[in-house]
């Protein structure tokens, strides 16, 4: 082949030349590399569509041998974990409030006698079901399960007692969420994901476009502090949060109908907090990066693991415990639980007060590392 059109060791060169550029520009490099191991590990081994172990509460005044019975049924299905055994009415709707349980199952204090005597018997569960996938296979099992635990209790007795059993009741209140409608649940959801993939990806890019375009040096030249160009970078994308966060808000009330029960001030704050860490954290990926590119990969790189892991996609409580420990560093995770709570479910601030704490403890954490890396890289 003539090599004025096609020479064998021209591509080799430049071939090599590429590879030269692909290990110097290392960030590119781990995201090819990082990405698909990332969501090999949570697509494997983190997702699950089927919750087990889901925390309970229960309410029993009388916690005779009948009810001992029907909490070990509950918890040989696998799906309920009574981590508040012993709980009171207030107590048990407090945690159910604050998302501490998914579950209250409440006993009456009579339900022994009524096994014994033949009358028919009630058990109430009261499920969280501002996610209805994470109650529904829960649920599913319950009419049989409760039916068979008292009638391997009751054994030989008298014939009332086996009467009972087959009049069982199991009241089953959706709570929050009675008729299932999955809108109620990913449409608040949305409003973190938007204002994430915006916020950080907007701002992750202020100061690469600056070293891009070579106009740091005169960003630099100018007689102003860290703090007040990092102030004068994310302060405008505060309003373009503002805005996506009215038109998310309208449309869920007017197009999807999505309740809205709670304090609408408590919501814009926390809302404020979530979009502060959002371009901050998007501030600090821009002083690591050194091109837009390298901030788009980085953006990407954390968007990925906070979607999947923050309960968004998929049932938070389903999750292994290592995956729910590395969910609570992103925050998105602690943004859903904030405005589904006070959208769905009406909590005060004491009920989001935690949430609320993540939140501002990332923001002041983000700031400190933007200003202390800006202060390292661009002095």
């Amino acid at each position: 082949m003539n090599a004025r059109f096609f020479s064998l060791t021209r591509l080799a060169a430049l071939l090599r030349k590429e590879l030269i550029q692909m290990r110097r520009d290392r960030i590119t490099f781990a995201m090819m590399l990082g990405i698909p191991l990332l969501q090999l590990m949570l697509f494997g081994f983190a997702i699950n569509s089927d919750p087990k172990g889901l925390p309970a509460a229960l309410v029993a005044p009388t916690q005779d041998r009948f009810t001992r019975a029907m909490v070990t049924a509950l918890e040989l299905t696998g799906y309920y974990r009574f981590t508040h055994p012993d709980a009171s009415a207030a107590e048990a709707e407090a945690l159910i409030t604050r998302g501490e349980v998914s579950f209250v199952v409440t006993v009456p204090s009579d339900f022994g006698r009524r096994v014994q005597r033949g009358d028919a018997p009630q058990i109430l569960i009261e499920a969280d079901a501002t996610d209805p996938s994470v109650a529904s296979g829960a649920i599913s099992t319950l009419g049989t399960v409760a039916s068979e635990a008292l009638l391997r209790e009751t054994g030989g007795e008298a014939a009332a007692a086996e009467a009972a059993v087959s009049r069982m009741q199991v009241i089953v209140h959706k709570r929050y969420n009675p008729e299932g409608i999955t809108q109620y649940n990913i449409v608040p959801g949305l409003l973190g994901v938007i204002l994430q993939m915006t916020m950080v990806m907007m701002t992750s890019m202020a100061l690469t476009r600056e070293i891009e375009r070579g106009t740091m040096e005169n960003l630099l030249s100018m007689p102003a502090t860290p703090v007040e160009i990092m102030l004068g970078k994310v302060l405008p994308y505060l309003g373009v949060g503002a805005v996506q966060v009215v038109v998310v808000l309208v449309a869920s009330k007017l197009i999807f109908s999505v309740p809205f029960v709670g304090a609408l001030p408590l919501l814009l704050l926390g809302v404020f907090v979530f979009v502060t860490s959002l371009v901050i954290l998007g501030y600090l990926i821009s002083t690591l990066a050194r091109t837009q590119m390298q901030a788009m990969q980085l953006t990407f790189f954390f968007f990925l693991p906070s979607l999947l892991l923050s309960g968004f996609m998929f049932p938070y409580r389903g999750m292994p415990g290592w995956a729910q420990a590395l969910g609570e560093i992103f925050p998105l995770t602690h943004f859903l639980r904030l405005i589904r709570a006070i959208m769905l479910k009406g909590s005060d601030y004491a009920g989001v007060a935690q949430p609320m704490a993540a939140l501002t403890l990332f923001v002041a954490v983000y700031a400190g590392f933007a200003l202390a890396r800006f202060r390292r890289t661009l002095d």
